[in-house]
């Protein structure tokens, strides 16, 4: 018997998404407030904008920036807003929180500018297993964009699937 083999997978119509396509490679920064501290503990006003003016921002040039303060401090907000005002023309983006903060921002804003119509009354697979990490939090939010329009939701490779959601 001589029969074709059939790809089964390849005929099913599943398009397949793998959410490391979409993983954050940008050049990050970290910009820590506890380096313009006073003994380690107190903002003072002063100081601190002396500080901003001499540093060279130039470093944080086309990069995400997490502005923080890992000393165990009480740091006002307008200190913040005073970090952001100088980053703003010069960082890609920034946010107030530590390097993991940073990239769970960088990789939901990536999810956000997905094309959902692209999926519209599609079967997909949300592809589970690869070379990077994925945080639980990123299947929960393509699950959250797609469910409006596909008709099917399954995790895993097409040849092993765990339906997720289905359109009745």
């Amino acid at each position: 018997m001589n029969e074709p083999f059939i790809n089964k997978v390849a005929e099913s119509g599943l398009i397949t998404i793998d959410l490391e396509s979409w993983y954050p490679k940008d050049e990050t920064a970290v910009f820590d407030m506890k380096d313009y501290l006073f003994m380690g503990m107190i903002l003072k006003e002063k100081d601190f904008r002396e500080a901003l003016k001499k540093i060279d921002w130039s470093i944080y040039q086309d990069k995400n920036v997490a502005i923080t303060c890992t000393a165990d401090a009480i740091i006002p907000v307008w200190a913040y807003m005073l970090v952001a005002a100088y980053l703003q023309p010069v960082a890609s983006d920034f946010i107030m929180g530590d390097e993991k903060e940073l990239h769970k921002s960088l990789f939901l804003k990536k999810l956000a500018a997905i094309n959902i119509g692209e999926y519209a009354d599609k079967r997909v697979v949300i592809k589970g297993c690869g070379e990077t990490p994925i945080a639980d939090y990123v299947y929960m939010e393509i699950t959250k964009l797609l469910r409006p329009v596909v008709k099917s939701i399954m995790y895993g490779e097409p040849c092993s699937t765990v339906p997720v959601y289905k359109k009745r």
